[in-house]
């Protein structure tokens, strides 16, 4: 697994060792684990001979490629991290897993990226890199007989660590230090989606042998504004703070896609289960866990 140290691996992780899976975690950086629970190892997938070493050496069934560059910035300073980090990257673990004939690789898409059967403008360079990785998956499968399954995962929520600049963590953490949260407008409508029920998606995807070569959505099937939940959130916090809307500038190009879920039903026999309410609850009391964990 790539990306284990994500707010998405770390879930997955700790499902798959539940389920008695031998896990090799890769990070970019040295990882300590004194549970032994994985086996850790070091790599930066941009290196090509660097990660046929590490494939050829692990021989893995399965490939669950979360790692990335994932900022949204439109400035020309994100075209070449997203370049390198997802689409080259991607491309070695390809033609790696191409060349020892073995092992299955899900790769994590975007709700940013395209959707097939259309040719618009990609909004930033992260969605120009997604979009780009899965026509290359596709060739890959289509020419090469790569066992590769794409997946767009739509906005990821939920208990753990995200980047504190997303959008349900930065509202938690600032209304439960009193403060209140600067955001856009708030009217881009989003697919919401928890990430346990991603975790599912993601090993049906696995183990599907329907899905090979396509593309399959893991999202909500529900669109929901920005202001919406950030206003659920105070709701549910009971606090009288408000966030402000407008305090920063909407980003251009911003997309509004919802996941197929019946497709996606079809595909895998997947469907999501929690409501944006409970999961939203389950994320706050996870917050507030570790605020509580701080004052102690």
């Amino acid at each position: 697994m790539t990306g284990a140290t994500g707010h998405i691996g770390e879930h997955l992780c700790r499902r798959l060792w539940k389920e008695g899976a031998e896990i090799h975690a890769v990070s970019r950086k040295a990882q300590v684990d004194d549970r032994r629970d994985y086996k850790w190892w070091r790599a930066d997938f941009r290196n090509t001979e660097a990660t046929r070493s590490l494939l050829a050496a692990v021989q893995p069934d399965v490939v669950f490629h979360l790692a990335g560059c994932a900022i949204g910035k439109r400035g020309t300073d994100a075209v070449q991290p997203t370049l390198e980090h997802n689409l080259l990257a991607t491309i070695n673990l390809l033609l790696a897993l191409t060349e020892l004939g073995c092992g299955r690789i899900v790769l994590a898409g975007s709700l940013e990226e395209p959707i097939e059967g259309s040719s618009p403008v990609c909004s930033s360079p992260y969605a120009a890199s997604k979009w780009a990785v899965r026509a290359y998956a596709r060739m890959f499968h289509a020419l090469y007989g790569t066992s590769v399954v794409n997946t767009r995962i739509f906005m990821v929520y939920g208990p753990g660590r995200q980047p504190p600049t997303r959008l349900v963590p930065y509202v938690i953490s600032s209304l439960l230090s009193g403060e209140a949260p600067k955001l856009t407008s708030g009217e881009r409508e989003i697919d919401w989606i928890y990430v346990d029920d991603v975790i599912e998606g993601l090993l049906a995807c696995a183990r599907s042998q329907d899905v090979l070569g396509g593309t399959v959505d893991l999202g909500s099937g529900c669109l929901t504004k920005v202001r919406t939940v950030a206003l659920l959130i105070a709701g549910l916090l009971g606090t009288e703070i408000r966030p402000e809307f407008g305090a920063v500038a909407d980003r251009q190009m911003e997309q509004v896609r919802v996941a197929e879920v019946r497709r996606t039903y079809d595909q895998i026999g997947w469907q999501p289960t929690t409501s944006l309410e409970t999961g939203l609850r389950n994320t706050i009391d996870w917050f507030r866990a570790q605020d509580s964990h701080l004052e102690a």
